[in-house]
């Protein structure tokens, strides 16, 4: 089944690879509403992820569902405008898959972004946090299964998950912006229910800042294939409990409309860095 997985991820980044004339640098994952940035991207060439073989297809409203190539503040990326979920019925090893085929194009460095709900009460809707660690809610695990030595290691390290250079350069490139930041953990849940207070009680008890139903899977996947990864979460409502009104996917993408600009203008200065 591993050799299987090799196959696959080539014939996904070969046939990529006839559609571009880049080598990307920095990978990049646009979450719900954050799209946007692609938007951003010059000289750019757009691939349906329904026209790459052996790609998932992306279901949720806020998801464009391509793959957008080409430069942004002169460093050739490739962004995934739209993610997948294991809520929508994918294999967790699916999840990981757009990143193991983009490694193969060329990037070490994973920028993975997402709209979150703010556990920490500290917290206000619109902030972005840049995620320092996070804790795997989801029961399982990306790597499960057969583990393909070619890729990475059978039992990874996990201990900086997120690279402590690039979150310092995040830090820095805020503060020349004049933009505060959050810092904090991601909890990764599966979904597609929000949580209910309880458990929003219970991730806050166990450290968490902020929750969500994606990155997790992702960010294992960059680890076990070596690559630098910065997290950068987007608090578009309170987790449920600590404010009365009930969530609502609406919010989450009225939300980042409203912080488009600071987004795009954080990730474009870190790009720039980069």
């Amino acid at each position: 089944m591993s050799q299987e997985l090799i196959k696959q991820l080539q014939e996904s980044a070969d046939y990529i690879k006839e559609e571009i004339d880049i080598k990307p640098k920095v990978a990049l994952i646009l979450g719900s509403g954050l799209g946007v940035l692609a938007g951003e991207i010059e000289d750019k060439v757009e691939i349906t992820y329904d026209e790459i073989p052996n790609f998932p297809v992306s279901t949720v409203e806020g998801h464009a569902g391509q793959l957008v190539l080409g430069t942004l503040e002169g460093i050739e990326v490739v962004a995934m405008q739209g993610r997948f979920h294991y809520y929508e019925g994918y294999d967790m090893s699916l999840i990981g898959f757009p990143v193991q085929v983009m490694n193969l194009l060329g990037p070490n460095k994973l920028v993975v972004t997402n709209s979150a709900g703010g556990a920490n009460r500290n917290f206000n809707v619109g902030d972005l946090m840049l995620i320092n660690d996070h804790i795997n809610f989801m029961g399982t695990n990306p790597l499960v299964g057969p583990n393909e030595a070619e890729l990475g290691p059978r039992f990874p390290d996990m201990s900086e998950a997120y690279n402590q250079e690039l979150i310092e350069l995040a830090e820095k490139v805020a503060d020349e912006q004049g933009l505060g930041l959050r810092k904090g953990v991601y909890v990764g849940m599966t979904g597609p229910t929000y949580e209910t207070p309880a458990e929003v009680r219970m991730i806050n008890k166990l450290g968490g800042d902020a929750v969500g139903m994606s990155t997790v899977p992702e960010v294992i996947a960059a680890n076990h294939l070596g690559m630098k990864v910065l997290g950068i979460s987007c608090i578009t409502n309170m987790a449920a409990g600590i404010l009365p009104e009930p969530l609502s996917h609406d919010e989450v993408i009225e939300t980042t409309q409203r912080v488009k600009p600071k987004f795009i203008n954080l990730v474009r200065g870190i790009i720039k860095e980069l």
